[in-house]
């Protein structure tokens, strides 16, 4: 009768951590399609059958938006604990597993490199590292992103993917707000472009701050933004909130984006936008 019965109990296979990008063969879109792995990393992680747009971390987005080879800037910087926050877990421990987990330093990496032949500073936010949380590297990231694109007199992009301030690091990471906000000041200064894109989540802090501070606000389709949650805003305000409220598509509605583009098009799309800037002749993608 050992046929039918277990011998031991419970399952004995490890199960991976969750990760934003699929595993294995096949990949179940929340719409039920089911589409092969293979083919979705050639489609840039956007399902073929729905247009739906899968969460990709920002390796995959260098290299949909880079030529080639990139450099990646300042990849050491991590966050200490200048607050001494602590709780059932500390956060300098909470912080060292997040960088074993994702592999990550912090919750953002800056590159420069070529995009369409073009000379180009990407700083690209991580929702692996604490939920693409806005603590003090995130913000001196940026700031030393906009200070490389101000010294190679090149366009910048911003990809935001936030779950809002890292409180841990409580007023610290408030403050980035006003620093990202006053470093973009001095991009536009110096008549750079700055493309800001929301992916999704896009929320918190990041969304009051350099996320709608762009040039040009893009975002990629179903993307969630917004400040705070839709629960908050309702108890605050006491009144339902309309359908749709704070994805992409309603938010180009009320004006808050410029337009929305799928990520298949998207490197084109950006380089249209800073070849009509810069005055440069209209390339091909």
């Amino acid at each position: 009768m050992a046929w039918f019965k277990r011998k031991t109990k419970g399952i004995q296979t490890s199960t991976k951590e969750k990760k934003d990008t699929p595993e294995g063969l096949w990949h179940k879109t929340p719409t039920g399609k089911i589409i092969d792995t293979e083919e979705l990393e050639k489609n840039f992680y956007v399902s073929p059958e729905d247009g739906f747009h899968l969460r990709i971390g920002s390796e995959e987005y260098f290299k949909i938006l880079f030529d080639n080879d990139f450099k990646e800037i300042d990849k050491n910087i991590k966050s200490k604990d200048p607050l001494k926050f602590s709780d059932n877990k500390s956060y300098r421990q909470r912080s060292k597993d997040a960088r074993k987990k994702s592999g990550l330093k912090d919750a953002i990496r800056v590159a420069f490199g070529k995009s369409n032949g073009e000379n180009v500073v990407i700083a690209c936010m991580d929702f692996k590292y604490i939920g693409g949380s806005m603590g003090s590297v995130v913000g001196e990231k940026i700031s030393r992103a906009i200070d490389l694109a101000i010294k190679k007199k090149t366009p910048l992009i911003i990809i935001s993917k936030s779950g809002g301030a890292r409180m841990m690091e409580g007023a610290i990471s408030l403050m980035q707000m006003a620093k990202t906000s006053a470093k973009l000041a001095q991009l536009s200064i110096k008549k750079l472009p700055y493309v800001s894109l929301c992916t999704d989540p896009t929320t918190g802090g990041t969304t009051a701050s350099f996320a709608m501070l762009g040039d040009i606000n893009i975002s990629e389709p179903g993307a969630l933004i917004g400040f705070a949650g839709p629960r908050v805003v309702k108890d605050t305000t006491g009144k339902d909130l309309p359908e749709g409220f704070q994805t992409s598509e309603f938010l180009l509605e009320h004006g808050f984006l410029d337009f929305i583009t799928s990520r298949i098009e998207l490197k084109k799309k950006i380089n249209l936008y800073f070849d009509l800037v810069l005055n440069r002749p209209l390339r091909s993608v």
